[in-house]
């Protein structure tokens, strides 16, 4: 089995045959999804992550997949993420993620790195392959969905039956929100003003305290650079950011959430951080947020009809706040690693 590693950026034609591999094994195993974008996967492909350097392989004559992403960042630098381990369903069984799992392991090992983690869904073809090679569930998850099934309704209500806000525009204003008395609801396009972004770092901070199980991964410190070098990142790859944050009226960003749209065309959009800084705990502000966020992405993508989130198990706070907004629990997952 030939392995052939792919110069950065890829060709169209390298990308069109990435995209062939995911979306038909995303076809048999995860059919109740949307399929992959080609603006998503190209933005991944030809666009540098911004916390490491990638590593890209194709198996064959495009029969499989392989996407490694080598941390750069302080602390991190023995560990590793594999983004993608994937090969077609017709060519399954036949040696092709073995062949691709021994050209990762090569380079991780040429690298010096020590471990390597991967996010997976349980239940699948994935979990059985990674647990064959010695992985482990370091950080049991689920996937969580919000339903949009018509953006934001005619009655003035959200989809999850909470009153919504006008509608979205980038010039939006304070909003006051009466569940949360003394906090003013902010909404951000793309990358956070300059004048919010130390605060919202600061904010961000607070995510020091979510579960990682056992990951060797660390958190990084939050800078307002760091948090607009991560945001950039995701307009660089073509996809839109929406941050919703809770202000005080000293300048403080007491609780924020984050969804990006990795292809701003699509139906599905990506929920990312949503935090409550402790000290302004106890005040709903994490329901306020992301009631806030699904009324304005609504009214900003009309064509949107749902937003997917990861929830550590053990995060019972979020998952409380999630069921409280009508979110589902979809699938399970985890995050599996593996001490070379």
């Amino acid at each position: 089995m030939m392995i052939h590693s792919l110069a950065l950026p890829p060709s169209d034609t390298e990308v069109d045959a990435w995209l062939t591999v995911l979306a038909s094994a995303a076809a048999v195993d995860l059919p109740q999804l949307p399929p992959p974008s080609r603006v998503e996967i190209a933005g991944r492909l030809c666009v540098r992550p911004a916390r490491g350097r990638p590593v890209l392989w194709t198996a064959g004559d495009g029969e499989g997949v392989a996407a490694l992403l080598l941390f750069t960042e302080e602390g991190n630098e023995r560990t590793a993420f594999l983004d993608a381990l994937t090969v077609r369903p017709a060519a399954r069984r036949r040696g092709i993620g073995t062949a691709l799992w021994e050209q990762v392991r090569e380079e991780l090992l040429a690298d010096g790195r020590t471990s390597v983690a991967a996010m997976l869904d349980l239940g699948g073809p994935g979990q059985a392959f990674a647990e064959a090679m010695g992985f482990e569930n370091v950080l049991p998850m689920a996937w969580y969905v919000q339903d949009i099934p018509n953006g934001t309704a005619t009655d003035g209500r959200a989809a999850d039956g909470t009153a919504a806000a006008p509608a979205a525009t980038p010039a939006d204003g304070p909003v006051h929100d009466p569940a949360v008395p003394g906090y003013e609801l902010l909404t951000w396009y793309g990358l956070v003003p300059d004048a919010w972004a130390p605060a919202a770092a600061a904010a961000h901070a607070a995510m020091e305290d979510a579960p990682t199980g056992d990951m060797d991964e660390r958190i990084q410190t939050w800078t307002a650079q760091r948090l607009h070098t991560l945001q950039q990142l995701v307009l660089d790859r073509g996809g839109e950011m929406i941050t919703v944050a809770a202000v005080t009226p000293g300048g403080e960003v007491a609780a924020y959430t984050e969804i990006v749209l990795p292809d701003p065309a699509g139906t599905s959009a990506l929920q990312y951080d949503t935090v409550v800084v402790p000290a302004h705990r106890g005040h709903g502000l994490g329901r306020a947020v992301k009631r806030h966020m699904a009324a304005r992405a609504a009214a900003r993508h009309p064509q949107l009809r749902r937003i997917a989130t990861t929830v550590a198990d053990e995060n019972v706070p979020m998952r409380a706040v999630n069921e409280a907004l009508g979110y589902r629990r979809e699938r399970g997952a985890g995050v599996f690693q593996i001490t070379l």
